[in-house]
């Protein structure tokens, strides 16, 4: 790559526990022009790291990784003030992994068994602040958006005020522990108060409350 392109290209950082997958996409990017694969990863505490170091542009980081997981690494990567668009890159189509991953701040979920072609289109998409979705994940997305919303002045009326509020920093993908910190009480506690939260709301999961304040926030 030639240092007028470098110097223009996007930044990509890979954080997958497969060196093989690594090695791949990194053959992949290498051949754009646009594209500049600049670190890797193996796990997600690493990735923290590095990605606090480098500031890179987009970060691709995969789900199901041995130690921190995908979702705790993107957890991480945000609670530590990385910007970098991130992209989750995975086997899963689970619909709840769907959901959760965006929830908590990626800016993309795509499938490995997608065309390689596919996959860096996307990336480039991804690194130009674009929103990108696998073609078929984006009807889960859509039903989840427009869960109906029912009786929602009534179900809100039912929180308490400190239910309310873990109800809202849920919304923003933050753990127990970190709204635990944001709000002075204990673990044990805001884990109480999600547990009430989620009845009175007939909800099955911390995915869904989140999924359901957005929509609720947005109408």
């Amino acid at each position: 790559m030639s240092e007028k392109a470098s110097e223009q290209a996007a930044t990509i950082m890979m954080v997958d526990d497969h060196p093989l997958l690594r090695k791949g996409l990194k053959q992949l990017i290498d051949m754009e022009d646009d594209l500049e694969a600049v670190a890797e990863a193996s796990n997600g505490k690493d990735a923290v790291e590095i990605a606090r170091d480098l500031d890179p542009d987009l970060i691709l980081l995969d789900l199901n990784m041995q130690g921190m997981d995908g979702i705790e690494t993107l957890q991480a990567l945000r609670a530590a003030g990385v910007s970098a668009r991130i992209i989750m890159l995975t086997v899963s189509d689970n619909d709840e992994d769907v959901i959760s991953a965006i929830s908590n701040g990626a800016d993309g979920y795509l499938l490995k068994d997608m065309d390689p072609e596919e996959i860096i289109e996307k990336v480039r998409q991804g690194a130009l602040g674009k929103m990108v979705i696998s073609d078929r994940l984006t009807e889960i997305l859509a039903t989840a958006i427009r869960k109906p919303q029912k009786q929602t002045t009534s179900l809100i009326s039912t929180l308490t005020s400190r239910e309310y509020e873990i109800l809202k920093h849920i919304a923003k993908g933050l753990s127990n522990k970190l709204i635990a910190r944001e709000l002075d009480i204990s673990d044990g506690t805001v884990k109480v108060h999600v547990k009430h939260l989620l009845k009175k709301l007939s909800l099955r999961s911390r995915v869904e409350a989140a999924v359901w304040m957005v929509n609720h926030q947005k109408g």
